[in-house]
């Protein structure tokens, strides 16, 4: 099944739901899903054997004849979930519950690109095992998110990564031993709308992330997928390139260079990530799109040219977003992709 699939069987539509609830019940959850009272109780009693949902006989609620009212709330599983997202020079780390709590978490100082392979996984692998010590709780299912491109089969093209092809789901599957899912950047922020989201068909999402390199997504009936773009002048490096001054050799120095020309140089990145976008709006139709990565949040004034760019260009205008800061993006990519085996196929997690 396609990562961050909407949910499909009737245990995930509950799960799904309740999750994102203090509290619901049965009769509630046959409303907002469209399925049978039976098929509803049946999903339940599988999730409740399953040690995801909690029966509230303590709350019971009568209204008059027929059967009462119990609340359903999420229970407390004893799994955690751990989330990777991978960057260039550091790589956030979590452990989740199922809620989507965060349970602990570490920023690694990794300049992937300098260490061969082995080295960046054992580098995770050490980070993982002392999570998951601290917390004294098995781990269910591991989720990386890396920027570029994830290929067929979980291999990674990512040129600021160094990595051609580098399939980093493997090694961590023989290690662990749990299901291990790896995502482009882009399609994780594309899941973790999906997964807030209390519609269980959510309007169609595009994501852009732009930092050292570019990906987007989009989410369609059969899950997210990602759209390839070209990594060029709208990269971090194709700006610094496009200045050509030695001594601006990262994106701050570039904002923080008061000269008329190097600000040019931004807006002109920021209308090309526009027109990339509006390209992409009369190709997918997207109902709302999210932006995140530091060509937007490191670069404050990016914004308004970026926005005319597409409110100019494009045929449709969809609600557009912008992930505030780089902590709320690995927090939230983490996230999704550590929780999104679980919540796709709920059963066949805890029957492992």
């Amino acid at each position: 099944m396609t990562s961050f699939s909407r949910p499909r069987t009737p245990a995930a539509k509950c799960l799904h739901l309740i999750r994102l609830q203090e509290q619901t019940s049965r009769s509630e959850l046959v409303r907002a899903t469209g399925l049978s009272q039976p098929t509803v109780t049946r999903a339940i009693a599988s999730l409740v054997d399953a040690g995801y949902v909690t029966e509230r006989n303590d709350l019971t609620r009568s209204k008059g004849r027929g059967r009462p009212t119990i609340p359903l709330e999420l229970a407390e599983t004893p799994a955690v979930h751990a989330g990777v997202a991978v960057g260039t020079d550091s790589t956030y780390i979590a452990l989740f519950d199922i809620k989507g709590r965060t349970l602990r978490f570490a920023d690694l100082d990794l300049p992937v690109a300098r260490l061969s392979q082995d080295d960046f996984i054992q580098h995770i692998m050490a980070g993982l095992n002392h999570l998951t010590a601290s917390v004294r709780r098995p781990l269910a299912t591991v989720g990386v998110t890396a920027s570029g491109t994830v290929r067929e089969g979980g291999n990674v093209v990512a040129p600021n990564l160094g990595w051609d092809g580098v399939n980093i789901g493997e090694q961590m599957r023989e290690q662990f031993s749990v299901p291990v899912e790896v995502t482009s950047i882009s399609s994780a922020i594309v899941g973790s709308e999906m997964q807030s989201s209390t519609e269980l068909d959510t309007p169609s999402v595009l994501a852009l992330f732009a930092d050292d390199s570019l990906a987007c997504a989009i989410s369609s009936e059969s899950g997210v997928q990602p759209i390839e773009v070209e990594q060029g002048e709208l990269t971090t490096q194709g700006l610094i390139d496009s200045i050509g001054d030695p001594a601006i050799a990262t994106l701050a120095d570039a904002v923080a260079d008061p000269r008329e020309g190097t600000r040019y140089a931004l807006d002109r990145r920021a209308r090309g990530l526009g027109s990339l976008v509006a390209g992409l709006c009369a190709e997918h139709s997207p109902a709302t799109i999210v932006v995140a990565g530091s060509a937007f949040i490191d670069d404050p004034l990016s914004s308004a040219p970026f926005v005319r760019a597409v409110r100019a260009e494009a045929r449709t205008q969809p609600d557009l977003r912008k992930i505030p800061s780089h902590d709320e993006v690995v927090r939230d990519i983490a996230r999704a992709v550590a929780l999104d085996h679980v919540l796709r196929e709920p059963l066949a997690v805890v029957g492992r």
